[in-house]
């Protein structure tokens, strides 16, 4: 006798977060995962590990006012570069404390 096993659907709950993790990663969610509840799962585990691909490079404000405040103390001015890296409003910062 052959066991039949049966695939549950996906939940809402599942597949909105699956959505989340595609946008967040650039990702496409294949349509054949969203119909099984455990492929769903298995996708979610593995993208939810990855970092994101696009992390907001610019400063923060924080980084910004810190950066303009040095520079009025030191009389010089940041480096329009720096205004779109946070990297490199990092390192300047870094080397004019």
């Amino acid at each position: 006798m052959e066991s039949t096993t049966f695939a549950l659907p996906a939940t809402a709950r599942q597949v909105a977060y699956a959505r989340a993790l595609a946008l967040r990663n650039q990702t496409l969610l294949p349509w054949a995962t969203q119909q099984d509840r455990r492929s769903l799962s298995a996708w979610i585990d593995a993208q939810a590990k990855l970092t994101p691909l696009m992390q907001d490079a610019r400063p923060s404000s924080k980084q910004v006012a810190f950066a303009e405040r040095l520079a009025r103390i030191k009389r010089r001015a940041v480096p329009d570069e720096c205004f779109r890296d946070k990297g490199l409003m990092s390192k300047w910062i870094n080397g004019n404390k």
